[in-house]
């Protein structure tokens, strides 16, 4: 497996986290920065949990600017030319055939939303996070290699709809702002669109709610911060917008299947 090379940094990361079950390699891949090239000697299965942004090359000789849209699904196929390399990177789950068995497929893609690709790779990230002894990984990389390797057609984007330059502008938005409250007027009201109109080509881009999508940019930021500074649980949930301590527990448990004191430890 081509694992993205990590750039220097100062700040400490988070482990790759890896299993290997059966004919499967599943690999959660931390938000940092990173800048890879390889021939894929097999095919892969990614998704993307986070916004990412930077330059990319796949199967082709151009080096393009790119952004992952969250709960996007990808897939390299095996012989693709990868060059990729982000300043920033984002939380991204790999799946491949580990004794090299060929996926279907020749067609490489990423920004895929699929409800069924959504709900299994956020079951395996939270397994990665936090062990269970029901983990069930070779079901869970047989379902979303069927969600890969099927040819579902993209809907056409409509005039209006959140393209990756709004994204990005919606992202640098709630960035500065998770400080305090955030509605949905004011991220409709930024991309000058309805508030009817932006959350239907919200969940359209992204395949969650903008409420939904503004909780997992907290629950990120404050994983940054539990992974880079000493300060307390009460600190970082008021630094990320939370109600309480509590309220920011909760929703760790519920999305990542973990509180922040064991994400903190490991």
């Amino acid at each position: 497996m081509n694992s993205r090379n990590r750039l220097p940094s100062t700040l400490p990361s988070e482990p790759v986290r890896r299993v290997e079950a059966g004919p499967w390699a599943i690999e959660l891949l931390p938000a940092s920065a990173y800048a890879t090239r390889y021939v894929a000697t097999q095919a892969a299965i990614g998704f993307a949990f986070d916004s990412q942004c930077g330059v990319h090359a796949i199967g082709s000789d151009r080096v393009l600017p790119f952004l992952a849209h969250p709960n996007g699904l990808a897939f390299v196929p095996a012989g693709c030319d990868v060059l990729s390399e982000s300043s920033g990177g984002g939380e991204y789950l790999r799946v491949v055939r580990a004794e090299g068995l060929a996926l279907p497929g020749d067609q490489a893609f990423n920004n895929r939303i699929d409800p069924q690709a959504i709900r299994l790779a956020q079951r395996m990230r939270n397994a990665l996070l936090h062990a269970a002894a029901d983990d069930d990984w070779q079901a869970w990389a047989l379902a979303l290699a069927e969600r890969a390797t099927t040819h579902t057609a993209l809907p056409a984007q409509p005039a209006g709809s959140i393209t990756a330059k709004r994204l990005r502008l919606l992202d640098e938005f709630i960035d500065a702002g998770l400080e305090g409250p955030l509605s949905v007027q004011a991220m409709a009201g930024l991309l000058e669109l309805s508030e009817g109109f932006f959350m239907r080509a919200f969940k359209q881009a992204t395949g969650k709610s903008p409420h939904s999508y503004l909780i997992d940019r907290r629950l990120a930021k404050a994983r940054a911060l539990l992974r880079d500074t000493s300060a307390t649980l009460a600190e970082i949930a008021l630094t990320c917008g939370f109600n309480s301590q509590a309220h920011m527990a909760t929703l760790f448990r519920q999305r990542l299947g973990a509180s922040p004191g064991q994400l903190r430890k490991r």
